[in-house]
């Protein structure tokens, strides 16, 4: 299985911060970053910010948490790397860990996410292709 490295905030979109509607928050740091993370489509981010705070509320978990425990649940991921900018975010950041999401819950975070990704990416690049092509042993 390949090594793949996810920063599970996607560069603080998936903070919980960026809604639909609103502009970014002054302490955002994607003023400054923006330029240097991958695009994203927003319409597709607004849609996996809006299942993650409905996640949030039946879990009793923040949206980073959720965010977190998906990726860790993610077959093809095996690091996530957390960044965080004071000792109280690094507490709620390791909050993730110890619950699982449940099967119905990754259902709808995957149908919320799933773009069809651009050539050459696609089929083999994504976790969905990696799967495809490659199936589980027996």
């Amino acid at each position: 299985m390949p090594t793949t490295f996810v920063e599970p905030s996607a560069w603080g979109r998936l903070t919980g911060k960026i809604r639909r509607g609103q502009p970014w928050p002054a302490s955002s740091r994607l003023h400054e970053t923006a330029q240097f993370a991958p695009p994203v489509d927003d319409e597709c981010l607004y849609r996996v910010v809006e299942v993650m705070e409905d996640l949030a509320a039946e879990t009793r978990k923040t949206v980073p948490q959720i965010a977190i425990n998906w990726l860790l649940q993610r077959p093809t991921v095996s690091t996530v790397v957390m960044g965080a900018r004071d000792e109280s975010q690094l507490r709620q950041n390791l909050g993730a860990v110890g619950w699982t999401l449940t099967p119905e819950q990754m259902t709808r975070l995957d149908q919320a996410s799933a773009v069809t990704p651009p050539y050459p990416y696609y089929p083999y690049r994504t976790q969905e292709g990696f799967a495809r092509v490659n199936p589980p042993l027996v």
